[in-house]
């Protein structure tokens, strides 16, 4: 099923009724105007054809998830157990029992390490889905979503870059500034769609037009009519920005074979079941359609919000009180759970080489327990999974320190390394990256290739 505003269409023999959207200005649309078709071709040298990027918004312990220290002391190790993984020697919280045993699919990097003075959210979002910090606008760098987007450009009617949630990322209501095309132009935002628990997908920004039916659609005059007479509803700035994606939208619409991509009904019980009843975990069935469906970059986001507790929002991973206990009976079964699916369901439809997963937070969180019995926020030290698109899996590069606070051994990866690596896995090479002006100063992940 695929909800579009307050409208549903079936979709899977065909769009049963037909509807149009109004966009917000997250998703502007060029009406009447030709679409923007700046893009590069799909680069066939490249290792990675789709990049899943999860992102583990409010940053995720690495002591109490993949980097457990048994042997530190009470105040630093916390309570749960470590259990063998399929890596000789390498041991995960007792927590992951599922992706532990599917650790020869994955490369663990325990050495990355954030910018100290963006450790709080979202700045802290920023650097990590950008490898820079946070400066005014217009002048943001651009996600690296943007960066491969606009590189590799549509596939069909989908769009280069998803990013799977129910609206803009947000800590407590304000936004990451750096989750879109910054420098590159907001043409190259990210196409949002979200999931809820049942599978319902959803595109936040899309409204039905009223007054129009579905026999008008194909009429672009009778629709440019509906359009004029409904731009007054709409700020100056939102307008403007219909110059730009009138083909994203509209064609995604009505391409049958991009709704399919996007239909969750087309996959069996059996196989929605295996992901949990979660938003991330159909979320995460979702990411899976579209790599197959050969997008170059989705995000998988795990929550919208940072936050353990704002209402209206899934839980993240922001766990300034209860870490433990939300660590034990939500995040880390509902991880667990769809990424074991995620790489399953990769590596049996065949396209886990030629997709490229990398799976991280913003950053760790203090190996020292709080007074609060719990962790808070942590630039020096903590985690990314990295399987596919070219990756061995089965190792770990770099070591922490006995207790978890640094680097001990091996490379020290900085996002900004992050996102050179996956550019360039993803076809994105030094030449290209530098005729956009984009990750100056990174270098590749040596380690990981």
């Amino acid at each position: 099923m695929l909800e579009i505003g307050d409208f549903r269409a079936g979709t899977c023999s065909g769009v049963t009724r037909r509807s149009f959207l109004r966009f917000g200005s997250s998703l502007p649309v060029a009406l009447g105007l030709a679409a923007d078709t700046v893009q590069a071709q799909t680069d066939e040298m490249a290792k990675a054809k789709s990049v899943i990027f999860v992102f583990l918004w409010g940053a995720p312990s690495h002591l109490d998830t993949f980097d457990p220290k048994p042997d530190a002391p009470v105040e630093y190790r916390g309570p749960f157990g470590t259990i063998p993984t399929r890596t000789p020697g390498v041991h995960f919280s007792e927590l992951l029992p599922r992706t532990a045993m599917r650790s020869d699919r994955f490369t663990l990097v325990r050495t990355n390490v954030g910018i100290s003075s963006s450790g709080g959210h979202p700045r802290g979002g920023t650097v990590a889905l950008t490898g820079f910090e946070e400066v005014p606008e217009p002048v943001q760098q651009p996600t690296f979503g943007s960066i491969i987007g606009k590189h590799r450009g549509h596939t069909g009617s989908l769009p280069g870059f998803f990013s799977l949630t129910n609206g803009k990322l947000t800590a407590g209501g304000e936004y990451i500034k750096g989750d879109g095309g910054g420098i590159l132009s907001r043409a190259h935002d990210p196409f949002m769609v979200g999931c809820s628990q049942q599978g319902v997908v959803k595109i936040p920004s899309m409204k039905l037009l009223k007054g129009l039916s579905p026999a008008q659609i194909n009429d672009r005059r009778t629709l440019l009519t509906h359009l004029n007479a409904d731009r007054a509803a709409l700020d100056s700035g939102a307008v403007r920005d219909w110059g730009r994606t009138w083909g994203t939208a509209y064609d995604l619409l009505m391409d049958s074979r991009a709704r399919s991509a996007l239909d969750l009904t087309r996959e069996s019980e059996a196989t929605r079941a295996r992901y949990g009843q979660s938003e991330f975990g159909q979320s995460a069935l979702l990411a899976l359609r579209l790599a197959e469906a050969r997008v170059p970059y989705i995000q998988l986001n795990y929550s919208r919000d940072c936050d353990a507790f704002n209402p209206g929002f899934e839980i993240g991973w922001d766990t300034h009180i209860y870490n433990f206990e939300l660590l034990q009976d939500q995040l880390c079964p509902i991880f667990d759970r769809a990424f074991s699916a995620l790489l399953d369901d990769l590596s049996d439809r065949g396209i886990m080489d030629d997709t490229l997963v990398v799976c991280m937070g913003e950053f760790g969180r203090t190996p020292k327990i709080s007074n609060r019995a719990a962790r808070d926020h942590w630039t020096k030290c903590y985690f990314s999974l990295w399987a596919g698109g070219g990756i061995q899996g089965g190792r770990v590069v770099g070591e922490s320190d006995r207790t978890g606070q640094e680097p001990h051994s091996g490379p020290v990866v900085t996002t900004l390394n992050v996102g050179t690596t996956i550019a360039e896995l993803a076809g994105v090479n030094s030449q290209a990256r530098a005729e956009m002006k984009v990750l100056e100063g990174g270098t590749v992940i040596d380690e990981l290739l």
